[in-house]
């Protein structure tokens, strides 16, 4: 008998241009652009197996090993008809196709990193979940109209279906249909970007994404302003910036844009607070060492960004990464070694310390555990198609014990 199976990895994503608000809460249409990162699912990634089977009673769906309920109606449900609808009209096509689309799903995800810590764990679930649906069907499908169906499990998912820098067209049909990711420019095209990730938390957040949004939609009239002023002559320059491969001009948007976000969050009733004295921290140390850099050669050097939460991501040209791990280990040692996927040291290991000519009094030396942990990545690809010794699936149909 045969079985019907696909096993996919979809990239995390971290936005350099914000998406923060909705202009129709069911089809997740934003109110404005946004643009992204993807990172490197060899460091950061979910994991999905699908399989469709006969015998299956109702669809299913496991995430770290413990079962999440598909309500009716609900995000995973509305992405799991949509493909089954695309499948359905494959079969109605080409009659010699096996007729899977009626039987039930089970499927299993995975992620590598903290879920719903602030490092996009509902982006990269549901772009896993829709490219592992799209090989088990072998859906003929492009990225951007599979983003049409990942937007509406979580808007920034429809990022992740594409590598390298990605920009979410808002669009302005009601119905949603141009309203799809776009990649700007692959990865090849400026693989040098590199990410320092410092998790200051892996808490779940105090307030979610979904009910934030939705807050400052109601309550801000500074998102008003940023929507229809601030953010489109953003996205035209940040575009123009990664064309160009302009690191200054990349990092001044990416920073300025997340300022602004934090200051929507702000402007919300009642406000909303997703950074801490750590992350602040973080950020008076970027800005010195930027002006260090800035006063010696004219140019910055390392643009932080902060979404939903606390957690920094740090985005610079390769080269200044060794730098830039030293600077934060001073201010934020840590309990564990640094993981160095890219050889940046060499024997002693990292010892922290600042460049020359950089003003320490800045910000006040942390404690251990402060900054949790430190990921080192870089511009990753576009989902993967996996082969099937990484299944999370079992012969059963149900999640293998990890």
């Amino acid at each position: 008998m045969s079985i019907y199976q696909a096993t996919a990895s979809a990239p995390v994503n971290i936005a350099c241009i914000k998406y923060w608000g909705k202009r129709d809460t069911k089809l997740i249409l934003p109110t404005n652009s946004s643009l992204s990162v993807t990172l490197d699912q060899d460091h950061l990634r979910s994991t999905t197996t699908s399989r469709a089977d006969p015998s299956f009673k109702q669809d299913r769906l496991w995430l770290n090993g413990e079962e999440d309920e598909i309500k009716d109606g609900g995000r995973l449900a509305t992405c799991i008809k949509e493909m089954r609808a695309l499948r359905r009209q494959l079969e109605l096509k080409n009659s010699s196709l096996p007729k899977i689309a009626d039987f039930a799903v089970h499927i299993s995800s995975r992620n590598n990193f903290p879920t719903a810590a602030g490092l996009a764990s509902s982006a990269s679930g549901f772009a896993a979940l829709v490219a592992s649906l799209a090989a088990l069907y072998q859906l003929p499908t492009d990225a951007s109209h599979l983003s049409l169906i990942s937007r509406q499990g979580s808007g920034s998912a429809c990022r992740s279906l594409f590598g390298g820098f990605v920009a979410w067209q808002m669009g302005e049909n009601p119905d949603g249909s141009d309203s799809y990711a776009v990649q700007v420019a692959p990865r090849e095209h400026w693989p040098d970007i590199h990410a320092l990730i410092c998790v200051v938390s892996d808490d779940k957040k105090g307030t979610s994404s979904t009910s934030g949004m939705q807050r400052t939609v109601e309550t801000s009239p500074l998102l008003q302003h940023r929507i229809k002023h601030v953010v489109p002559e953003r996205m035209r320059a940040i575009s123009e910036a990664i064309l160009a491969r302009d690191f200054d001009a990349f990092a001044r948007i990416t920073m300025q844009d997340s300022n602004q976000f934090h200051a929507v969050c702000l402007d919300t009733d009642p406000p909303i607070f997703y950074m801490n004295d750590v992350s602040r921290a973080i950020i008076a140390l970027i800005v010195e060492y930027n002006r260090v850099s800035v006063a010696n050669n004219g140019k910055l050097k390392a643009a932080y960004t902060y979404d939903a939460g606390p957690n920094a991501v740090i985005y610079a040209p390769k080269e200044n990464l060794k730098e830039i791990v030293e600077l934060i280990i001073k201010y934020f040692p840590q309990a564990e070694p640094f993981k160095d996927p890219f050889g940046l040291f060499t024997g002693t290991g990292v010892q922290g310390k600042v460049v020359e000519g950089f003003n320490e009094a800045v910000a006040k030396p942390f404690g251990v555990g402060a900054v949790k942990g430190l990921i080192h990545t870089r511009v990753g690809d576009g989902p993967r198609t996996l082969g099937a010794e990484e299944a999370l699936l079992g012969k059963d149909g149900f999640p293998l014990k990890k």
